[in-house]
């Protein structure tokens, strides 16, 4: 299956964002990418359901939604209400993954799980046949422009053995750091799912920078 590119809105221009959301629709991007911060899990704050459903009113493509939140089985109907056909929690605020994985897809979403860099791909040995897409976070959560981290091409290619191993139909997903000198060498260790956010709305031309992720 080719991989995926799933452009940050959280790096759009937020003055002009139904023109960066038209450009996403226009490209060669196959999900839009959109990060949900409470200012509690992380040190940042971003947008809630009245931005997240302006996004999916003019979008063409799924909504894969990343919650940075604390307790966020409270918000999973209301993100499904709001548009997400992707939901990812994080391990690390879930005190009950499983149900939470249920729950979400009882809602009609497919369900992600994120690992923070610090987290270990094991913890999700029992339960990764029940998702379908792991978000391993290559830069510390909350904020865009980090530097990326070397250790997830170890991460990637240990959790490639084990959805193997465990026959899951999970995808790799990828967020943070990603650009056009290292998504080459993620794509061959195994990730599916590539998240890009000042790579692309940073770049002259971020159509062509998006042609270019979608390149072999």
């Amino acid at each position: 299956m080719p991989h995926i590119v799933a452009p940050s809105v959280l790096s759009a221009d937020f003055g002009n964002l139904q023109r960066d959301i038209e450009l996403i629709n226009d490209s060669d991007a196959d999900w839009f990418h959109i990060d949900i911060m409470d200012g509690v899990f992380v040190p940042n704050i971003s947008f809630g359901f009245p931005v997240l459903k302006a996004v999916q009113k003019h979008a063409k493509k799924p909504l894969d939604v990343h919650l940075m939140i604390v307790d966020p089985d409270r918000y999973i109907q209301a993100f499904k209400d709001a548009g997400a056909a992707i939901l990812t929690v994080h391990i690390e605020a879930c005190t009950h993954l499983h149900r939470s994985i249920q729950h979400i897809k009882s809602a009609g979403m497919k369900a992600g799980v994120a690992l923070n860099p610090h987290t270990s791909i094991y913890l999700l040995e029992d339960i990764i046949a029940d998702i379908d897409l792991v978000c391993l976070m290559s830069v510390n959560p909350g904020f865009g422009g980090q530097k990326f981290i070397e250790n997830t091409y170890h991460k990637v290619a240990a959790l490639k053995k084990m959805i193997t191993d465990k026959n899951s139909k999970a995808l790799i997903e990828i967020d943070g750091g990603v650009d056009l000198l290292n998504y080459q060498k993620l794509i061959s260790t195994g990730a599916d799912v590539l998240v890009a956010g000042n790579t692309v709305f940073g770049s002259v031309n971020p159509k062509e920078t998006i042609k270019q992720l979608k390149q072999i």
